[in-house]
């Protein structure tokens, strides 16, 4: 190391504090993180590329500063799915840090994994207060049955008002309107517990029967509408 001429001419002055840095919750503990080993938890972390035309979201879970379980949730991109593919592979048994300077294929994956990094290292994961953390698999029981994705799609226009595609309970067969043309329940499909259905030798018509259902006052439509067609 080398220093420049006016500071070798100076005293030395002492360093009073010497506290480390301030703990951060993680697994129920405080911890005084001085190395990536020192960090745990489970997170997640938002990201968009550039043009923002695509997102993704990923969850993470890292013990002792090592990736041992990831979730890549993308929306919006055709070409992010497969990238969303390679990062799953990449990303397991790498440390943050080498997670943080990796090239996870997508610029969405990589604003996500620089977020998410913000999360770990400032101590605001969600298992900062759980004892022990979660166990590795936490991320993948996110997905609920059917192991798909929350997702949501709606769409509007002006001229023709709202459509919902796509809903948390499933994807949406058709809408219920009241006498005023106002959404007042829909039909949907739980397309992952209907494709497990079928996967386990159940008759794709008996598995669409099983896992539709309606909410809201469906029954109570003076109208029902396909929101794709209609």
């Amino acid at each position: 190391m080398s220093f420049s001429h006016e500071v070798e001419c100076m005293c030395r002055v002492a360093k009073g504090p010497h506290h480390g840095p301030s703990p951060i919750p993680q697994e129920g503990k405080w911890t005084k993180a001085y190395e990536i080993k020192d960090i745990s938890g489970l997170s997640n972390g938002v990201g968009w590329c550039a043009p923002q035309q695509g997102a993704c979201k990923l969850t993470l879970n890292v013990k002792n500063g090592i990736i041992e379980e990831s979730l890549v949730e993308t929306i919006g991109c055709s070409g992010m799915t497969h990238s969303a593919a390679m990062a799953a592979e990449i990303l397991q048994g790498k440390t943050l840090l080498e997670a943080l300077n990796t090239d996870l294929v997508c610029d969405a994956i990589n604003v996500a994994m620089r977020e998410i990094f913000k999360q770990f290292a400032y101590g605001r994961t969600q298992t900062a207060f759980s004892e022990g953390g979660l166990p590795i698999g936490a991320g993948m029981e996110d997905l609920g049955k059917g192991l798909r994705s929350q997702i949501g799609t709606m769409y509007g226009t002006k001229a023709k008002g709202v459509r919902y595609l796509e809903m948390a309970e499933g994807y949406v067969l058709s809408l219920a309107l009241d006498a005023n043309d106002e959404v007042i329940g829909y039909k949907f499909v739980h397309i992952g517990k209907m494709l497990e259905a079928i996967r386990k030798g159940v008759d794709p018509k008996e598995a669409l029967e099983k896992n539709t259902g309606t909410y809201g006052r469906y029954a109570e439509g003076v109208k029902h509408i396909d929101p794709r067609n209609e």
